[in-house]
């Protein structure tokens, strides 16, 4: 029960929004399995539901995945997503499939 109540955080933090907590994790809009190829333009930009939409188009995942600063996320592959990871200004440090 105590483990459970610790989780509750961690959980929050992975509903995040734009409203400055993070930026609101895309609805499933994209066709096909992850592809990485030319994600590295995204890193250094700001962090936002545009941003997410334009991440999952140029993958092509089916999901997106947000990674807050010391977020702690589970560690599978899938490779219909793309994680994004940003750091405390909102900005993107990095963005790949699985």
């Amino acid at each position: 029960m105590r483990a459970a109540a610790l989780m509750i955080p961690l959980l929050a933090a992975a509903c995040t929004t734009a409203d400055g907590q993070g930026p609101a994790t895309m609805p499933t809009t994209a066709e096909g399995p992850c592809r990485n190829d030319g994600l590295d333009r995204f890193v250094g930009q700001t962090a936002s539901e545009d941003i997410g939409t334009q991440l999952l188009q140029a993958s092509g995942a089916r999901a997106l995945r947000w990674g807050a600063p010391g977020m702690a996320m589970t560690m599978d592959f899938r490779p219909d997503r793309v994680t994004v990871s940003y750091d405390e200004k909102m900005v993107i440090t990095s963005a790949r499939c699985g």
